[in-house]
């Protein structure tokens, strides 16, 4: 098979390690980043640290996708409320052949493609409007992928490589497919543990389902994950969330095979931990209350399935983020009472 191109688009910490694994490997990659860590990238290449090993790999950066131009595969690495808004800027890199394999949180746009039911192609308002990203980003052209690898950037230029190393990859259809092969072969390839699955949308929904109430109750508090199942008060809210999900995930077809308390014992393996919700909120980041928490929502409703308890965070988390001016939602105003 010929060495693939690849374009990350979004070189932060996720796409940043990605880009400097594949770049070690052989691939021909280009990232699409901005500011420091671009002009650094641009300057002295792409530093990644892995333990005492210090390596650089040089590979072509810009801001500008048509600089880059067309790609055998992209990798989305943004974050999700960012890719509304750079979705139609980024139509140089996709080709008829291009294979795109989003890696990001929550619930993604190509969620409903390929999968069977009474949500069969649908499009998720709140983390699609209108189709923006699906009409560059093509739902049958992409390779679902569930992230469980960590890193952060350093400083600028700099990716320093966290915990894990597993990367679950699948078709939406659950088909075995020449573009998952060649997905799988170039992850694999870069020293990843890039391991194929039939259930893709079963792998997002099940950390989704650890991440839609853990990332905002600890926006909300400042606490961390450990603080929030130590307390049997915000431990029952989130308690109460994950059956609300689990509801949800079974009208999908989806079931989590596992237990609440089986799910918070993977989440106290990772100890004292601010969640990344809490973390882009104490930087000053946008925060992902639409792919975590109001993408599910949204899919409880078609399905006719109520979320309270989800439904109190989502407003309390967005007026959290509105007030910190790092949520574009806009509340619809009231309206207007009828005279008497």
């Amino acid at each position: 098979m010929t060495t693939p191109k690849v374009c990350i688009v979004g070189a932060g910490a996720v796409g940043g390690l990605l880009a400097a694994k594949l770049a070690q490997a052989g691939a021909t990659v280009s990232v699409l980043a901005r500011g420091a860590h671009l002009e650094r990238i641009t300057a002295d290449g792409l530093t990644l640290v892995e333990g005492e090993q210090r390596s650089v790999a040089r590979l072509a950066a810009s801001d500008a996708a048509g600089a880059l131009g067309r790609q055998d595969i992209v990798i989305v690495a943004l974050k999700a409320q960012g890719l509304v808004a750079a979705a139609p800027s980024l139509q140089p890199l996709v080709g008829p052949d291009t294979i795109v394999v989003p890696m990001m949180n929550g619930v993604p746009w190509w969620f409903f493609s390929g999968f069977g039911g009474r949500m069969a192609g649908t499009v998720l308002q709140s983390v699609d409007p209108g189709g923006v990203i699906s009409a560059v980003l093509p739902p049958a052209q992409v390779v679902g992928a569930v992230v469980h690898l960590s890193s952060s950037i350093a400083v600028p230029g700099t990716i320093r490589r966290g915990r894990g190393n597993l990367l679950l990859l699948g078709d939406p259809s659950g088909a075995g497919t020449p573009r998952l092969d060649r997905v799988v072969e170039a992850l694999a390839g870069a020293g990843f543990e890039a391991r194929p699955t039939a259930e893709i949308q079963r792998e997002v929904w099940l950390k989704l389902w650890g991440n839609m109430n853990m990332n905002p109750i600890s926006a909300l508090t400042g606490s961390t994950a450990d603080l929030i199942m130590d307390d049997p008060l915000t431990a029952d809210l989130v308690r109460r969330m994950m059956e609300e999900a689990a509801d949800v995930g079974l009208k999908l077809g989806i079931e989590m095979n596992m237990t609440i308390d089986q799910r918070f014992d993977v989440t106290r393996e990772l100890g004292a931990f601010k969640t990344s919700m809490l973390q882009d909120l104490e930087a000053g980041r946008g925060l992902e209350i639409d792919a975590i928490l109001a993408a599910p929502i949204e899919i409880g409703d078609r399905l006719g399935i109520a979320m309270p308890y989800s439904r109190a965070v989502l407003g309390l988390v967005r007026q959290r983020a509105l007030n910190a001016g790092l949520y574009a939602y806009q509340l619809e105003p009231r309206p207007a009472k009828a005279a008497e």
